[in-house]
């Protein structure tokens, strides 16, 4: 089956499968990965201290594939300064960058007039309308399944996507709830172009700073332990529920605010979990698709499994 969409031309990738930004885990390995099964992987910028470690690893990327791939910017990040990383990004020469959190505005207008394809990343209609109208050349829609940072809206992927599909004329890659084949068919079905994931490219082998105690989270749980956090500051973002998170939960029913919850939600606890494996003492994004992980395979394993079931239901309903 030759697949054929208006991401996959965009984008200049056989299937149309995106590796979300992941932040502190996207970098050379799993993009690399991503991009030569065929899909398009990301390195995650704001994860990075400074340009020269985002080049170093553009740099890492381009030596293991000569697929395309993207640089995913987090750019919410507390107001952290991204410009000279985009800089840096831009004199590499990458094909494709991808914002998600903040004001996309001046970032697409830094990219104004170059050839890179923009990405980025809507939880809600009115944001990917103005998205197109700033200049992206496609959305990333996340309904509230995903991990990570969601919008404030709680409206599933099923529903947004064919909403943000009717107001926009570019393309929409789907993103939220979504890991397998099935997955991938059903967002094309609603009119999306591509497909997002995040979560299930965690529990990946090239996956490599994930902690064993982070994947293994991943395919022990299910749908059902997860956790949406920080919604009493504004920035609901869904975790894989512990002990950690209850004392989160705790605060903000406290009405404890940004300064009691700093600590817990910071960039440190997270790695302390993801990177440590120390549960107790940090905090893990996952969205609900992980209750339909149940190994970590290779990349490459991973796209042919996705591939094959997509085909096996586009061909029955053929038949």
């Amino acid at each position: 089956m030759k697949w054929k969409t208006r991401v996959i031309e965009l984008l200049g990738i056989q299937y149309p499968i995106v590796q979300g930004g992941l932040a502190h885990l996207a970098y050379a390995d799993l993009a690399a990965a991503v991009s030569n099964a065929g899909g398009l992987g990301q390195v995650t910028a704001m994860s990075l201290n400074d340009p020269n470690q985002l080049v170093q690893e553009i740099r890492k990327t381009k030596a293991m594939t000569d697929k395309p791939f993207g640089v995913n910017f987090a750019i919410g990040q507390h107001g952290r300064p991204y410009e000279h990383m985009l800089e840096a990004a831009m004199k590499e020469e990458i094909a494709v960058v991808s914002v998600t959190g903040g004001n996309p505005a001046p970032f697409l207008e830094f990219l104004k007039g170059t050839p890179v394809k923009k990405l980025v990343l809507v939880a809600a209609k009115r944001q990917a309308v103005k998205a197109e109208q700033l200049g992206a050349d496609a959305v990333m829609v996340v309904g509230q399944e995903g991990g990570g940072h969601l919008g404030r809206d709680d409206i599933g992927t099923s529903v947004l996507i064919p909403q943000v599909v009717d107001s926009v004329k570019i393309p929409v890659i789907a993103s939220g709830g979504i890991g397998d084949g099935r997955g991938l068919m059903a967002a094309l079905a609603l009119g999306a172009e591509g497909i997002e994931m995040g979560t299930r490219f965690i529990a990946v082998e090239e996956c490599v700073h994930a902690h064993e105690i982070y994947k293994n989270a991943l395919v022990s749980g299910t749908e059902k332990d997860t956790v949406v956090i920080k919604r009493s500051i504004g920035a609901p973002a869904r975790v894989i529920s512990n002990s950690w998170t209850d004392k989160i939960i705790e605060i903000e029913k406290e009405n404890g605010g940004y300064e009691r919850l700093k600590n817990y939600i910071s960039g440190e606890a997270n790695q302390r979990y993801i990177y440590d494996g120390i549960q107790d003492e940090g905090f893990a994004w996952a969205g609900q698709v992980m209750g339909m992980i149940h190994d970590i395979p290779t990349t490459a394993e991973l796209f042919n499994r996705i591939i094959g079931e997509a085909e096996a239901i586009r061909f029955k309903w053929a038949d």
